[in-house]
């Protein structure tokens, strides 16, 4: 294998995991029997093999549309050891969005796993031409010779992969609208993965439990490509992370290390953790002594790690901005979180610390190798668009040369979109997005987001949303009203209305405890109940374009 920048290929740091670790644990579902590497490794043969002759060739696009599973990762490694190139999808697209992506990205073989199968009923006829079964390999759609799928064959080629090469192209749905397909090399992802494994060390002892989408770079990067490096073994679930999936796998798996994202931790926060000491006079009372409050979150803390397993060392949490009251409380009970910050163009990493380092609403420090700057700071706050330079920065937007130039300056710096600054330590701390950013009537910078925390912080909110209309702030927020149900279930015939007279006062109450929290600035003049929840990205970002 060639190496590009010095840092090495896809393959290749599989190959030397092969030689240390052939015979551990690598991917499994929970409660299933782990595959090793060496087996990984024979899978990922086969599947080069029935590729090549299927005329897949390097620099040929591959597109992987499925649930997380061990022969996702096995698809993966196939198509990028030969040089094709990985398209991975997200599994929540559209019909629409998924036959855009197929088509921009000119895939020429779909790899899908069997519960989105509907998803592509209505697939143009003649493209892409093969289509196979991703829990098998089986064929859903073939053309001219189609060779099935074998066991135990081997590839006839040799492949020599370079770092620069183009692994995949991941396509982001984002919150701004319209997607981009992101082509991530070699050098860039596992730049990433070794930068990774310096924040946080990892072996073969640690085992992952993957809950966030292997189509997206934040799983890709570092819940598959890292402890793959590692030598570590990944567990996935056969169905969504609801209570009733991940607490008995949990227990099972036991995990040493999990990537999530704010929203998890935020509903175990808000729904179990905040009402045991709402509803209790004694431990509410005792809760605003700071001594208190501390040792309560100890106790608490231990509890809660024991829910995730008992033997959780690194709990990353990325993709959106972490509540602060929850980050608090993470902090004064021990629990080994932390957060990192980065973007599908960084492939994804720029910043971040591990659970030891962390610092209150900050990202942490940019990762080794990696510059960053605020760019045009502000004279008195020194916030400004953050900047980003190193050998993770994308080669480009696929088929869009006009809007790569937009973000990548002819120096090399990436343009974020995201406004930050630094503390004296070099710690991050992100404000928010520039696009989001609303300008008030005295010129002063108002950042939704920080609003947002606050009404997230007020019982019975799940989730909101500030924007601006005519030239006023308006809060949009989801509530979880079967508290209120529950509590005044005896009432019968009447409760309904008393849930549309509560609902109204608890708008009222968030806009009270809001404003008096907020500088005058980011006062919101309307709080408005949103029925539904909103939309969102695979992080759990809110696609704010939708709602403005």
């Amino acid at each position: 294998m060639l190496f590009s920048n010095n840092y090495p290929t896809i393959p290749s740091l599989f190959l030397k995991t092969l030689e240390k670790h052939g015979n551990q644990n690598a991917l499994a579902f929970a409660g299933e029997k782990p595959l090793t590497y060496n087996e990984v490794y024979h899978k990922i043969n086969s599947l080069i093999a029935f590729l090549e002759r299927n005329n897949i060739n390097p620099g040929d696009k591959v597109a992987i549309l499925g649930n997380n599973m061990p022969n996702w990762g096995i698809s993966f490694y196939a198509v990028t050891f030969m040089g094709a190139i990985a398209v991975p999808i997200l599994p929540d697209f559209t019909k629409e969005e998924i036959f855009n992506v197929i088509k921009h990205s000119e895939s020429k073989l779909l790899i899908i796993s069997s519960s989105i199968i509907p998803k592509i009923e209505n697939l143009d006829p003649d493209f892409p031409s093969v289509i196979i079964q991703m829990e098998d390999f089986s064929s859903l759609r073939m053309k001219g010779d189609f060779i099935s799928f074998r066991e135990n064959s081997n590839p006839e080629k040799e492949y020599n992969v370079s770092g620069s090469d183009i692994a995949s192209i991941i396509y982001t749905s984002g919150t701004t609208g319209k997607s981009k397909g992101v082509m991530l090399s070699h050098s860039n992802i596992t730049f990433t993965a070794l930068a990774g494994r310096k924040i946080h060390y990892l072996d073969e002892k640690d085992r992952f439990l993957s809950v966030l989408p292997l189509s997206h770079t934040y799983e890709n990067t570092l819940g598959l490509i890292l402890p793959m490096l590692s030598g570590s073994c990944i567990y996935y679930l056969k169905k969504p992370p609801t209570p009733a999936v991940l607490l008995p796998a949990l227990k099972e798996v036991r995990p040493t290390a999990m990537l999530t994202v704010p929203l998890i931790i935020e509903k175990i926060y808000f729904n179990k953790i905040l009402p045991a000491i709402r509803n209790k006079f004694f431990i509410r009372l005792l809760y605003n002594i700071s001594l208190f409050r501390k040792l309560f979150n100890r106790v608490t803390g231990k509890k809660l790690l024991n829910t995730f397993g008992g033997k959780l060392r690194f709990y990353g949490i990325g993709g959106a901005k972490l509540n602060s009251i929850v980050e608090k409380f993470l902090m004064e009970a021990g629990f080994p979180y932390a957060i990192g910050y980065g973007l599908t163009e960084t492939s994804p990493l720029l910043a971040g610390t591990g659970p030891a380092g962390s610092v209150l609403e900050s990202t942490g420090p940019a990762i080794s190798g990696v510059e960053l700057k605020i760019h045009n700071p502000d004279p008195v706050t020194g916030e400004g668009e953050i900047w980003a330079k190193g050998p993770n920065v994308m080669l480009g937007y696929f088929k869009d040369p006009e809007l790569t130039a937009e973000v990548i300056t002819p120096d090399g710096w990436f343009k974020t979109g995201d406004l930050g600054v630094f503390d004296k330590k070099n710690n991050l701390f992100i404000k928010g997005r520039a696009k989001n950013v609303i300008v008030g009537s005295n010129g002063e910078n108002i950042y939704p987001e920080e609003i947002e925390s606050v009404i997230n912080s007020f019982k019975n909110v799940i989730e909101s949303l500030v924007i601006e209309q005519k030239g006023k702030l308006v809060a949009f927020v989801h509530l979880n009203l079967e508290d209120i149900e529950k509590k005044y279930n005896y009432l019968k015939d009447e409760t309904t209305k008393y849930i549309e007279e509560k609902k109204d006062e608890l708008l009222y109450e968030i806009q009270e405890y809001v404003n008096i929290r907020v500088n005058k600035f980011s006062r919101v003049s309307k709080v408005i109940y949103q029925p539904e929840p909103f939309e969102k990205t695979a992080t759990q970002k809110i696609k704010r374009y939708l709602y403005r």
